[in-house]
């Protein structure tokens, strides 16, 4: 990932750098990747402008071919720029897709997964500020959303296939109230919580355990919550989502702890 540097650490593992030091000069495709955005930017280039052929891009930075291929690809993998071939083809701006940034967030931690806790931390201290900016800001339009993912998951389940579905339905309530949220950073945020624990190993074998759920108190918690949206009291929606998030954390902390014991019994 650009502006990572890995190295190792004194005792032989690896360090990973969120940002490139001070003073510690980028690789080149990196550094002009960056003067690429700032054309970008200065040109005022929106989705589907084309940028200069690569021949003038050589030109401009005073790079090599390869240097300049290796760059665009960058742009292109951040999902900043396309490629289209064939007659009138060439390097295009793209629409950078949240969905995408999303994935590359996720993937980062690939190899080194969050804890459930590590989660929770993060999903209490953050969704009940995206409730309270919610409260009184929100549409009837918004509201009936909200209400038809619910009924997803407002009856018991008929099967473990469709308890899975309830479980990660409950997240998308979530992700809905994380995109509505009028500050696109903090419901960003959000929303990479709820996508790290879809992916969360640990978390699909919960929500797929038959065993019973936590369904019926988060439909309660969830009703609350709307009526505070809907009637503008932001700190009862703050107390609300706060209360929720502690309830689930303590849920899917016991239920981890069952099946690490399960497991350590087998």
């Amino acid at each position: 990932m650009s502006g990572i540097d890995d190295k190792q650490d004194p005792q032989g593992g690896q360090i990973r750098r969120l940002f490139t030091p001070s003073g510690k000069p980028k690789r080149r495709p990196d550094a002009i990747a960056d003067l690429m955005k700032d054309y970008i930017r200065t040109q005022g280039l929106g989705p589907g402008a084309r940028l200069p052929q690569e021949r003038e891009l050589i030109d401009r930075f005073k790079a090599a071919k390869g240097t300049v291929r290796e760059a665009m690809k960058a742009l292109e993998t951040q999902g900043l720029v396309f490629t289209r071939s064939g007659p009138g083809g060439g390097a295009f701006v793209a629409q950078p897709s949240a969905q995408r940034a999303m994935e590359l967030m996720s993937t980062h931690f690939f190899f080194d997964q969050p804890s459930l806790s590590d989660i929770y931390a993060i999903r209490k201290a953050l969704e009940p500020e995206v409730a309270a900016q919610l409260a009184g800001h929100i549409t009837e339009a918004e509201l009936a959303l909200l209400e038809s993912t619910i009924r997803i998951y407002d009856r018991p389940p008929a099967d473990a296939d469709e308890q899975y579905r309830q479980r990660v339905a409950e997240l998308d309530f979530h992700s809905q109230l994380a995109q509505l949220c009028p500050n696109p950073l903090l419901g960003f945020l959000c929303s990479l919580m709820h996508n790290l624990l879809r992916d969360l190993p640990l978390a699909r074998r919960i929500y797929a355990d038959p065993a019973p759920s936590s369904r019926e108190e988060g439909v309660s918690f969830q009703y609350r919550l709307m009526a505070a949206l809907k009637d503008g009291r932001a700190e009862d929606a703050r107390s609300i989502a706060a209360e929720h998030m502690a309830f689930a954390e303590a849920y899917m902390i016991a239920r981890a702890d069952e099946h690490e014991g399960s497991a350590t019994d087998d």
